[in-house]
């Protein structure tokens, strides 16, 4: 019961600062143009798993968007903060001993003793560095294909002769077909914004797992 409402308010504070850190990037903040809304929702799936990511990533659009309303369609993009979720547990699943931050003491021994080279500071380092490197680059590509396809659809049943808030080509896109215009235009985009949010979220986690284990042994 303890664990699941110290979850459940690190669920609402991840939510809050996505919300803020989209603001201050993509709203009235700095101005640059990233997301930034999935740093926390990261953090929480690596900590917590797949259902209290979703559940962060899913507050996060229901807040922001209904801060920011133009329109039902924009909750739609929720699935690509359960997407973000889901690719990020499953890599926590893959790669175990690079992506766990809390765990005992026998997880942490039957981890050692998988692999020798494990131990070593550097190769630890630099394995963690290319998995996260991995975790970024398939995720700008799975938002990028999901978010395309979810603008395009907005576009397709709503408005057919109107600018859509959720479509971000330009000139130069604009000649590409409709959903590959959505997709490719997010990608530039995308690169910056999920490496920058993996390895911000990995660092929070990173911090909170030190924490939590300190106070387990305590």
């Amino acid at each position: 019961m303890r664990k699941t409402v110290l979850m459940f308010l690190l669920c609402v504070f991840g939510t809050a600062l996505n919300v803020i850190f989209n603001r201050v990037f993509a709203g009235s903040g700095i101005g640059l143009p990233l997301y930034m809304d999935t740093v926390l929702t990261i953090t929480v799936t690596f900590i917590g798993g797949l259902f209290w990511g979703c559940l962060t990533g899913v507050l996060t659009n229901i807040a922001g968007h209904t801060m920011s309303f133009w329109g039902w369609e924009g909750y739609l993009f929720s699935l690509c903060n359960i997407l973000t979720a889901l690719i990020t547990w499953k890599f926590t699943r893959l790669f175990l001993s690079e992506l766990t931050f809390i765990s005992n003491k026998n997880e942490t021994e039957n981890l050692r003793s998988a692999s020798f080279f494990k131990s070593r500071r550097l190769d630890n380092i630099m394995s963690k560095i290319f998995v996260l490197m991995l975790l970024s680059f398939i995720l700008c590509f799975a938002i990028s294909i999901m978010g395309g396809l979810i603008a395009s659809f907005i576009e397709i049943i709503k408005m057919p002769h109107s600018e859509n808030p959720a479509s971000q080509h330009s000139d130069f896109y604009g000649r590409l077909p409709l959903v590959l215009r959505e997709i490719v235009s997010r990608i530039p985009i995308n690169i910056i914004d999920r490496i920058i949010s993996v390895f911000a979220g990995f660092g929070i986690a990173y911090v909170i797992g030190k924490v939590v284990n300190k106070v387990k042994k305590a």
